[in-house]
């Protein structure tokens, strides 16, 4: 099997089966992520200790193959990580999409990594970021708890 098809068999994968699609009991914070440009909708939620380590997530929501596919690998990535970890992973996700990550970064992301050249798609980039930003946004807004509504993937925030 060529690499295309296997990074194309992953999406797929966690397009078709995901492992984090639907509500986390005991959520302490969640978040409705929205692309206005092409109608992706999802909700994450993270149930973080007081630790400030991520224990738990999941996300609901519809969207495209690329949206969906891509939130449920960062929550594989990042569940059983602080808030500072959970940053980082997003922080080198975005720099693949840009192509500023090392090889030696990207390899840290696993699976996500299959969506490296996404970029080659610039109508898809922001369905793969949706959920990264989303995260993002939960976990620097300095709420231990909370609830809200973002539109992400706006020209300026790319």
């Amino acid at each position: 099997m060529d690499l295309k098809a296997l990074y194309q068999e992953i999406l797929n994968e966690h397009n078709l089966h995901p492992n984090h699609k639907g509500d986390t009991e005991g959520a302490t914070i969640s978040l409705q992520g929205v692309n206005p440009s092409c109608g992706d909708n999802i909700t994450v939620f993270l149930k973080v200790d007081s630790d400030g380590k991520i224990v738990d997530g999941s996300f609901t929501g519809s969207g495209c193959a690329v949206s969906q596919a891509s939130v449920d690998m960062m929550l594989d990535n990042v569940i059983g990580l602080s808030k500072e970890e959970a940053l980082k992973q997003a922080e080198i996700f975005m720099g693949m999409i840009k192509g500023t990550a090392s090889e030696e970064d990207i390899e840290l992301l696993d699976e996500a990594a299959s969506l490296k050249n996404i970029s080659m798609m610039p109508a898809r980039v922001k369905c793969a970021v949706l959920g990264w930003h989303t995260m993002e946004q939960m976990l620097t807004s300095g709420l231990s708890s909370a609830t809200g509504t973002a539109a992400h993937c706006t020209t300026e925030n790319m």
